[in-house]
């Protein structure tokens, strides 16, 4: 069994290369789909805990009920936001994975790198072509 974990979302592309960045180092993860497999609560605040970020920057609002169910609105407290996480997994921003290194949003895809124990072991691009890592398996600096 891996002690990398992905909460991963199939029909996201940052996700996919996330997930592709992981197995590309060598690693054979738990995925966990959210949307089928939803955190409970505990598991939910230890990601939240984990990442060291505030509850509200771990909403996602693209494709979600985020503004229909007014979650902008300063009323809401980090409980109730939770709640709402829970209620529609959907407003949870993804992926968000669990190494040995760190917990970490990886948004863009790139933050992975710095939470994998092991290098990337082949050159790699994401979907839309962008390189990331070259032929030796180095990360690509976008400076």
């Amino acid at each position: 069994m891996s002690d990398i974990t992905i909460y991963h979302n199939p029909a996201c592309g940052t996700s996919r290369n996330v997930l592709a960045l992981i197995r590309n180092s060598g690693e054979d993860p738990v995925v966990i789909e959210y949307l089928k497999t939803p955190p409970d609560r505990a598991t939910l605040v230890g990601l939240i805990h984990a990442m060291g970020m505030p509850v509200r920057e771990l909403l996602r609002r693209k494709g979600t009920p985020y503004d229909e169910l007014g979650l902008g609105e300063p009323q809401w407290t980090d409980a109730q936001l939770m709640d709402f996480m829970l209620q529609h997994p959907i407003l949870i921003n993804r992926p968000i994975v669990v190494t040995p290194l760190g917990t970490r949003l990886c948004r863009p895809s790139e933050a992975v790198l710095d939470i994998l124990p092991q290098p990337q072991q082949a050159a790699f691009c994401k979907e839309d072509g962008e390189a990331v890592i070259d032929a030796n398996g180095h990360r690509i600096d976008k400076r």
